[in-house]
């Protein structure tokens, strides 16, 4: 992309911000364009067959064995949402071979960034170094590999949420009525996959009011995703009812809340009022902090923040193995069951410590969750297969492996490579705040044009609720924040061209313009 093609999508004082040609002309008949996409093509095919040489086995943790055992079972409740372990069954019908799913799962996720990168690229533009800085971190990084290495939602989650933050700049830049169903079917497909969807339809709905769809068109693109997403959540809603006898959405939720609500424990006073389950739990919480040393009080701050819930040890765990008659031959079945009903007991107990103390709970557990959420621990990408060179009866059958042991040319090594991704997670929320302030003190923000206003304006309202919502509502892990980190990445790389001082000589019309490369197509456009 030449710079005054790129600028002439940057700045407002053009009268065409979109490119004459369509989209896949602007992929293969430019030169440029057409050779990014071969190496992506060839280079991942190649880093595939190398990193699976290296990992012969996918990874597993204890969220995999879960998915699985839903997808067996072909259930339409699960601790999780529902949609991977529908996915799971579905390819298992194509292959049981885990290289086939890993392989599914990388592949989609660089084709769905092969489609935000061309849309960036076709739409705002960025000049040689910054694209092809962002093209080597989407298609020659090790975290794609590693991430979808795992039998787990996150790189199928990440993917539609590339795909559905591609159609978002189309709906702003270029919209059209096939997007209504587009838009409304990704977002479908997120909030089965993983919770972290439950803000995608705000972002959605911001999309379309700033785009200049007729309003007829906006109004059915914001109404179309309920349509879909509300039965999903009545018929989830109705099978947990078969499951427990109360209706939940998501049997995770008590859990949640009451590991939350325990990290600010020593801020409360009593459980008055509560049923006598939540009662007899406060007297075990209670016992739990009145009999562990201070020291132990301060070592919980060095998890992820899910102490409560993954501990053996925690009064929820043991909650649940007072109540449930759980041992090391029970069925998954039995697992499930016991962790929905306990679900029911936890959100009553967390909601009512959390109503009752705001400020402890924010000192006592958001401020754990604010410090994870700028260095996400890496948590389960840290080791692979949580240490473990054997794995679960259910995943060696589901895989029809020959025994149970997984080998690998090393437990540590992804640990080592990615151990500095968090900080750098930290590092592009920095840059990206700074260079948004820089560019409105120093008067820039009036000079973009008004369709990058409108996207910049959706991706910070975007990176923005996912930092409130990771904070306030979940555990914070790097993978979590995989596809927030992509749109970082991105947008600094676009903000750092809006704050150039080649920008400021270009918008003063001073540019020159190379055309050696460069189709007659994009020369029209700034000519215009």
């Amino acid at each position: 992309m030449n710079q005054a093609f790129v600028l002439s999508n940057l700045v407002s004082e053009s009268k065409t911000s979109v490119p004459q040609e369509t989209f896949f002309q602007f992929i293969w008949r430019n030169k440029i364009n057409r050779r990014y996409l071969l190496i992506a093509l060839v280079g991942t095919i190649i880093q595939f067959v190398i990193f699976k040489l290296l990992y012969p086995f996918a990874d597993f943790f204890s969220d995999s064995t879960s998915y699985i055992f839903a997808a067996q079972a072909n259930l339409d409740i699960n601790i999780w949402p529902i949609g991977y372990s529908k996915f799971l069954r579905i390819f298992h019908f194509i292959s049981y071979s885990d290289t086939a799913l890993v392989a599914f799962q990388y592949f989609f996720l660089e084709i769905a960034s092969l489609y935000l990168f061309y849309t960036i690229l076709y739409f705002i533009g960025l000049h040689r170094i910054s694209r092809t800085v962002l093209f080597i971190f989407l298609f020659f990084n090790p975290l794609f590999l590693y991430l979808s290495n795992y039998v787990n939602s996150d790189p199928l989650f990440a993917g539609f949420s590339l795909v559905w933050f591609s159609e978002l700049l189309w709906i702003i830049y270029k919209p059209a009525a096939y997007q209504v169903f587009t838009q409304a079917i990704l977002l479908f497909l997120c909030f089965t996959i993983r919770n972290n969807a439950y803000y995608y339809p705000l972002i959605a709905i911001v999309a379309f009011l700033l785009s200049n769809q007729k309003i007829r068109i906006k109004i059915l693109g914001i109404i179309l995703p309920f349509l879909l997403i509300i039965p999903f959540v009545i018929h989830t809603r109705n099978e947990a009812y078969k499951l427990t006898g109360t209706k939940q959405f998501s049997l995770f939720t008590g859990w949640q809340l009451a590991n939350n609500a325990l990290y600010m424990f020593e801020y409360t006073d009593s459980a008055e009022g509560l049923s006598p389950q939540c009662q007899e739990l406060d007297r075990d919480v209670r016992k739990f902090y009145n009999t562990t040393a201070p020291e132990f009080h301060a070592s919980l701050y060095n998890y992820v923040g899910n102490f409560f819930i993954r501990d053996p040890y925690s009064p929820l765990r043991k909650y649940v193995y007072k109540h449930f008659n759980i041992t090391k031959i029970n069925t998954d079945s039995v697992v499930l069951v016991a962790w929905a009903k306990s679900s029911v007991v936890f959100k009553e107990y967390g909601e009512h410590l959390i109503k009752r103390n705001i400020q402890g709970y924010m000192w006592g557990y958001l401020k754990l969750n604010a410090e994870n959420y700028f260095l996400p621990p890496l948590e389960k990408l840290e080791i692979y297969n949580t240490g473990s060179s054997h794995v679960y009866q259910i995943i060696k059958n589901w895989f029809h492996y020959k025994s149970d042991r997984v080998t690998s040319v090393s437990n540590k090594l992804q640990g080592n490579i990615l151990f500095l991704y968090p900080t750098l997670f930290l590092v592009l929320n920095f840059c990206f705040s700074a260079i948004l302030l820089a560019c409105w003190l120093q008067g820039r923000y009036k000079l973009i044009a008004p369709a990058l206003k409108k996207s910049l304006s959706v991706v910070v309202l975007l990176l923005v609720v996912n930092a409130i919502f990771c904070i306030s509502a979940t555990i914070i892990v790097f993978r979590y924040e995989f596809f927030p980190l992509i749109l970082f990445f991105a947008f600094t790389l676009t903000g750092l061209e809006l704050l150039s001082e080649k920008s400021v000589t270009d918008i003063k019309g001073n540019a020159e313009i190379d055309n050696k490369n460069y189709p007659r197509q994009e020369l029209a456009s700034v000519s215009h």
